[in-house]
């Protein structure tokens, strides 16, 4: 009876542990859940050195690790990656996701930054959550990084490696390093003749010196001369022109006055033309009457003497045949 007893009592204490264990292993469990967070990231740049348990830093600091790596259903050409965070971490608005390489071991993480304070957590809206978490959490945008570009732009370099290449091979053919050849000889004898020329053009240089200091010179003696010939504007022209000034409003003073004189003049000149001259005509025409009348008697005088003037002519003897 015992024995049984014992037995009752080992299996209950036995079924009571592991009830604990389990209440324990959910509490666990239920605890992690409620520490963490899930995101999804949409990388359109290869993923190579992730995988899932690659560690998720935020500026630095460890806060998490991939959860989940997968191509994107609607568009191939995008790989999914879930990773889960702790919860203390501050994914906000303007956090951004970055692939970088962790040293030479060709190990990648995911690197998380650029939140800024004050700003809103990342989360689904309430509207249409689809729209922007199409696998139920919040997207966190991505940034390209380092090894991102690297990668993205590896077959564009390597095309241009080649072209470059080619263009090379093509540029030193036989007929262009003979050209290459011909101009370093022709360069050779150039610096050869210049060096030959060296006291010759030391000379030149020299009497170009000379000629640039004398026409420094000259140009001095010309700013010397135009402020001696402002000067001589100032002081002596002015003055001249000032009293040519004068003269001219002198000579037009006088000039109307001779104006004035003239229309004062004017009816007196008009009067003596139209009275006077007439009657020194008419005084005219009686002189030249009364001279030839004159120098009629006179004629007279002289031929027939003072008598002929007071008495009858003499008539002439008449003689009978």
């Amino acid at each position: 009876m015992e024995t049984r007893s014992n037995h009752v009592l080992v299996g209950t204490v036995v079924l009571i542990l592991l009830a604990v264990l389990a209440l324990f292993t959910v509490w666990i469990a239920r605890l992690g859940g409620a520490s963490t967070k899930e995101y999804d990231i949409f990388f359109k740049t290869s993923v190579d050195g992730l995988a899932k348990g690659s560690a998720v830093t935020f500026s630095g600091v460890p806060s998490g690790q991939v959860k989940e790596i997968a191509l994107w259903k609607p568009d191939p050409q995008f790989v999914r990656v879930r990773i889960t965070v702790n919860q203390d971490t501050p994914i906000l608005q303007g956090t951004t996701a970055t692939i970088s390489g962790v040293g030479f071991t060709g190990v990648s993480q995911i690197s998380l930054d650029g939140a800024r304070k004050g700003a809103e957590a990342i989360g689904c809206p309430d509207d249409n959550p689809q729209s922007q978490c199409p696998y139920g959490v919040p997207v966190i945008p991505t940034k390209q990084g380092g090894l991102g570009a690297i990668l993205n732009s590896a077959p564009q370099l390597l095309e241009r490696l080649s072209t470059l290449t080619e263009r090379l091979t093509g540029l030193l053919t036989d007929k262009n390093q003979a050209s290459i050849a011909g101009i370093l000889a022709n360069t050779n004898r150039l610096s050869a003749a210049l060096a030959d020329r060296g006291p010759e053009i030391a000379a030149t240089l020299a009497q170009t010196r000379v000629a640039i200091q004398q026409a420094g010179d000259a140009a001095q003696q010309i700013g010397a001369l135009a402020q001696t010939s402002n000067g001589v504007l100032t002081s002596d022209i002015k003055p001249a022109m000032a009293n040519l000034d004068q003269a001219i409003l002198s000579a037009k003073k006088s000039a109307d006055t001779l104006n004035g004189a003239v229309e004062d003049v004017r009816p007196g000149l008009q009067s003596f033309s139209k009275q006077t001259i007439p009657e020194v005509g008419q005084l005219v025409r009686d002189l030249r009457v009364m001279s030839a009348s004159l120098s009629s008697v006179a004629e007279k005088v002289d031929q027939q003497g003072a008598g002929s003037i007071l008495g009858q002519p003499k008539l002439p003897d008449y003689k009978g045949k």
